[in-house]
């Protein structure tokens, strides 16, 4: 009887290990499917799984392509930087999955080594699976794939190096150089002599101090056999054992830097030779070139330009020296310094001091390329003596004509009328130089015209002022609507200039006496 219940438990045990046994060959079944769906496949090579331009799922190998990538962008710009060098109308076959439903391309044979690229349209979901032809067909395995993706960005990158022309090289810490570019051993072997060759240790082209101080813009020169010095600017950068450093070409940069020189110094001597005294300040307003007529016009000390003074700085030093007409107040000086920089900066500042010494300057402000500021100091002294004493001249030659009982009026070569007296404006009632109005001969004309009786005087009087060439001087006489008979005058100037001059006369004894007996008769 214990027999066998004993039996009986060994039996259920028995079916229950092996019912155990099923459910997890069945569980293990499952997931053995389920690893091979298309969102799985992590054993089969290089496969992609691309939702439009997302990436769903991905192997470990296409995860290591696309890590390896320099491209940005998403995994599908990666994706298509890897394979497109290779297949140049990759995305035009894959654009036609929708209607093939799956497309297999093969690289071509003159870029590289043949790849071969399965593309299949799986759902709505396109499926990319990279294959090497070499392994007759089998998906290529894991490290393989990895290892070509980054061989061909390593050969890319060797080649962009020993394509460029900078100048590359890395030392160790004692300053020997144990790596170079193509560009650096092509000069290397420039500067040998004749018959030797490149040997290790590789020559040293520029001075190691340089090399030691990593400072951006060191500049030295490298001459080979018979060709002229090159100039280079150095950039370094310091790595665990050692620096890595380029050479930059600079002789474009060196004889930009020459001709600028070449032209300030040109630029100065010209300024030396100007009366007007000139400073040019840059976009921070300080001051970078003056010439030497700036210093005997201000008086201001070279040693104080020299330090290259801010614009306000330079003018409160000409205030200092009463060089600046004083305002009523430093404040408002101080707005009148702004408003000076804002007015010179914008081109439209312009103005004259008078100074207390009797002084007078014209000071100028003009803009300049990237913000520059030109100011130009000119002394108008003499300039402005000569204008008040010929201004003095005009008004006392003015005041002799008004003084004469004589009418006058002077014409311009062209008809204008410059200048009238009193008396005119007395005989004929009217000042046109009192007016704003520009007066001609054919204006005035007109209006004598009016004030007196009929004739053709006016006319002859338009064509002698618009003659041109040798004139004589003529007479006639008019009789104005009021009885009055005025003697008329014309005559040339200088210049082409006329002079018409009226002078009313007295009425005669012998008429008066005549009208007066008529007058009786008639009584």
């Amino acid at each position: 009887m214990d027999w066998t219940l004993g039996l009986g438990l060994l039996v259920t045990a028995t079916v229950s290990a092996l019912g155990a046994l099923m459910a997890v060959a069945s569980i293990s079944d499952r997931l053995g499917r389920q690893r091979a769906s298309i969102f799985a496949e992590s054993g089969i090579g290089a496969v992609f799984l691309f939702d439009g331009d997302t990436l769903i799922d991905s192997t470990p190998t296409a995860r290591a392509i696309l890590s390896s990538s320099q491209t940005g962008g998403g995994p599908w710009a990666r994706l298509m930087a890897f394979l497109v060098p290779h297949i140049p109308d990759l995305e035009s076959r894959i654009a036609e999955l929708a209607r093939d439903g799956a497309v297999s391309v093969l690289s071509d044979p003159g870029r590289g080594d043949p790849l071969m690229v399965h593309a299949e349209l799986r759902g709505g979901l396109v499926r990319i699976c990279l294959s090497d032809p070499k392994t007759d067909g089998r998906t290529a395995s894991v490290d393989h794939m990895a290892l070509r993706a980054n061989t061909e960005d390593l050969g890319l990158l060797r080649d962009m190096i020993a394509r460029a022309p900078i100048l590359t090289w890395r030392e160790d810490g004692a300053g020997a150089v144990i790596w170079a570019n193509k560009s650096y051993l092509d000069c290397a072997s420039a500067t040998l002599e004749p018959g030797q060759e490149t040997s290790w240790p590789l020559p040293r082209l520029f001075e190691r101090t340089a090399s030691l101080q990593g400072v951006a813009g060191q500049r030295q020169t490298l001459s080979a056999r018979g060709d002229p010095a090159v100039w280079y600017d150095l950039f370094s950068s310091a790595e665990k054992e050692g620096r890595l450093l380029y050479a930059l070409p600079a002789n474009a940069a060196v004889q930009a830097e020459g001709a600028l020189r070449d032209f300030m110094q040109t630029l100065t001597k010209t300024f030396a030779h100007l009366p007007i005294g000139l400073a040019i300040f840059d976009q921070h307003r300080k001051l970078q070139l003056f010439n030497p007529a700036l210093l005997d016009l201000t008086g201001l000390p070279v040693d104080f330009l020299s330090l290259r003074p801010s614009l306000i700085s330079v003018l409160d030093a000409l205030r200092d020296r009463n060089m600046i007409p004083e305002p009523k107040n430093y404040r408002s000086w101080r707005q009148q310094l702004v408003e000076l920089e804002k007015a010179a900066a914008s081109g439209l500042y312009e103005e004259t001091w008078n100074l207390p010494d009797g002084q007078t300057y014209r000071v100028v402000g003009r803009p300049h390329p990237n913000g520059a500021l030109a100011l130009m100091i000119e002394d108008v002294s003499t300039e402005m003596l000569r204008t008040r004493r010929y201004r003095a001249e005009l008004e006392l030659g003015q005041a002799v004509v008004d003084e004469m009982d004589e009418a006058i009026t002077v014409f311009a070569p062209s008809g204008h009328l410059v200048m009238c007296n009193a008396a005119y404006a007395r005989l004929w009632g009217h000042d046109p130089a009192g007016t704003l109005d520009d007066s001609t001969v054919r204006s005035l004309s007109s209006h004598w015209r009016a004030l007196s009786a009929p004739g053709a005087l006016w006319s002859e009087v338009e064509d002698f002022v618009a003659t041109v060439g040798d004139r004589q001087s003529w007479r006639a006489e008019t009789r104005l609507l009021d009885g009055r008979m005025v003697a008329c005058r014309f005559a040339p100037l200088a210049g082409g200039a006329t002079l018409a001059a009226f002078c009313p006369l007295p009425p005669k004894t012998g008429q008066t006496r005549v009208t007066d007996s008529h007058k009786r008769r008639s009584a």
